[in-house]
């Protein structure tokens, strides 16, 4: 683990760095404060600190203070080095956003044990970092494919509706349904049927470009926006999309140790937001692709790109 050391003193600083070394610990030293706030920024700085309170330029506090003043992650551990003894100065040592306050001469086995300190608190607020970045992948991540969940890809879709209208931009929208889904979870059984479904969010991810978007929208459905695309580049993705899941070799396990490659459609149906055919809002657009799917799917027909026709709808959503 870094620590740095903030000491203008040569000898103090070369005692403080011998007995972190002995420990194990990786040392940074700085002679000033202002050199010390450099090098406490950046996502490679040392995550506990040890700062003489008298420097030149900024104290030991005033180190403190800028270092609290960013309010960065992760947290940063602070134990002020002062030969000052009254209660008043380890107050304003606290106050100014030191964790720990040791007297010099220092003690060997109290800085240890302090050090130690510092490196569980430390560990802590790591942990609670992992599982708040947890927490907000879980809340707008499908469990299943990890792909965006219903209500994620829907407000990303409304952000992206909004924004091409701003700029008078296209939007594609895809949904997709895989063919005789249910047939999968009825021959292989539902863990196959998740195989199924993993496999194909990865394949679909994969044949995106790189400010597009995916999500699972229903139990075999996927939802994918195109910002920018035009019909006829629309129309283009769609069929990528559609090849690329009709070439997918699928690996599941049909039974307790026996593994069987198989192969799935699925049947897509496209609607495009553009100057010429704006509408109402992006449910408007959902209801669109999905007319275009079902469509396809009530003639029978599987495997296919079927493009939306405002002459063919009268939905009340949608305008021309």
């Amino acid at each position: 683990m870094q620590v740095l050391i903030a000491e203008d003193d040569p000898i103090s600083r070369l005692a403080l760095d011998t007995k972190l070394t002995q420990w194990g610990y990786q040392v940074v030293g700085c002679a000033d404060g202002e050199e010390a706030v450099r090098a406490l920024q950046g996502p490679s700085a040392p995550e506990l600190a040890i700062l003489d309170w008298d420097m030149p330029g900024l104290s030991g506090p005033d180190v403190c203070r800028e270092v609290r003043k960013r309010q960065q992650e992760p947290y940063l551990y602070l134990i002020i080095l002062t030969a000052k003894d009254e209660k008043e100065d380890l107050i304003a040592a606290l106050e100014a956003g030191a964790d720990e306050y040791l007297r010099k001469p220092f003690d060997p086995q109290e800085l240890k044990a302090r050090l130690r300190t510092g490196q569980r608190i430390l560990n802590l607020q790591r942990e609670l970092i992992a599982s708040r970045e947890t927490l907000r992948v879980q809340a707008s991540h499908d469990a299943l494919t990890g792909l965006w969940n219903r209500g994620a890809i829907q407000r990303i879709l409304e952000q992206e509706f909004d924004r091409a209208q701003r700029t008078e931009a296209p939007l594609g929208l895809v949904l997709g349904d895989l063919d005789l889904f249910k047939q999968v979870n009825d021959t292989y059984g539902h863990l196959a049927g998740d195989t199924v479904l993993r496999q194909v969010a990865a394949a679909l991810q994969q044949s995106m470009r790189g400010y597009d978007a995916v999500g699972r929208y229903g139990g075999e459905e996927f939802l994918v926006l195109l910002p920018g695309c035009d019909l006829s580049n629309a129309r283009l993705a769609a069929e990528r999309l559609r090849a690329c899941i009709e070439d997918l070799p699928i690996v599941i396990e049909a039974r307790p140790g026996r593994s069987q490659t198989i192969r799935v459609t699925m049947s897509l149906g496209l609607a495009v937001s553009a100057p010429s055919h704006r509408p109402a809002d992006s449910d408007a657009l959902i209801y669109e692709a999905d007319s275009a799917l079902y469509r396809l799917k009530g003639t029978d027909r599987r495997n296919r790109v079927e493009l939306f026709l405002p002459e063919l709808t009268d939905s009340p959503l949608a305008n021309q």
